[in-house]
């Protein structure tokens, strides 16, 4: 427990302003609160919806850091919660089709389980350098949104295909793959920057 709150102390010396409820954090906590409900019409097959509230929540991970950006509030809270929100909304969608029964194709179990251990390595890599270091930088690359704009290009093309009964088996296993290597190139950049971080 003395680990625990040692680590979390920092947010106590943080200032108000850094802590505060801006209007870009509120568009990603509405991305955090519509990916249960993405979920829920993935499950009733309701794929029209789901198309809809996953466009959303994807304009959401746009406006949210324009906004920061351009009214001058980022803060703190919003970038824990701004990554935190994309791995929830990819995640919980590669989840759900790899067990959603589909005449069409689905996502393997094995390609959602790799997603996970690169977040899960990420989490990990991130705390072990606090801790050795008293202070984590962690600033997203361009490969890094790359990564995150395909996979939603990806969960969105997908909900498109199972509403309309496309089958273009092709285009997927080449999308498929082009997710697999961003996935594994971020993870890799990821890696060295937290090892440079580590060697200052």
């Amino acid at each position: 427990m003395t680990k625990l709150k040692f680590s979390f102390s920092f947010l106590k010396k943080l200032p108000d302003h850094e802590k505060k409820l801006t209007f870009s954090t509120l568009l990603t906590l509405t991305r955090i609160a519509i990916s249960p409900v993405i979920v829920i019409a993935m499950a009733t097959f309701n794929w029209g919806v789901a198309f809809i509230l996953f466009c959303i929540a994807a304009m959401t991970d746009i406006a949210d850091g324009y906004l920061a950006r351009w009214l001058n509030e980022r803060t703190f809270l919003g970038a824990c919660l701004d990554p935190i929100a994309d791995k929830l909304l990819v995640l919980s969608c590669f989840f759900t089709l790899a067990f959603v029964q589909s005449p069409l194709f689905s996502i393997p179990l094995w390609f959602v389980l790799f997603v996970l251990c690169k977040e899960l390595i990420l989490v990990v890599g991130a705390i072990t350098l606090y801790c050795r270091k008293g202070h984590i930088e962690i600033h997203p690359t361009w490969l890094g949104k790359v990564t995150t704009v395909v996979q939603m290009g990806f969960i969105i093309w997908l909900f498109a295909c199972y509403f309309f009964n496309w089958i273009p088996v092709k285009t997927y296993y080449s999308m498929l793959g082009i997710v697999i290597l961003l996935v594994l190139s971020s993870l890799v950049q990821y890696t060295i920057i937290g090892i440079r971080q580590l060697q200052k």
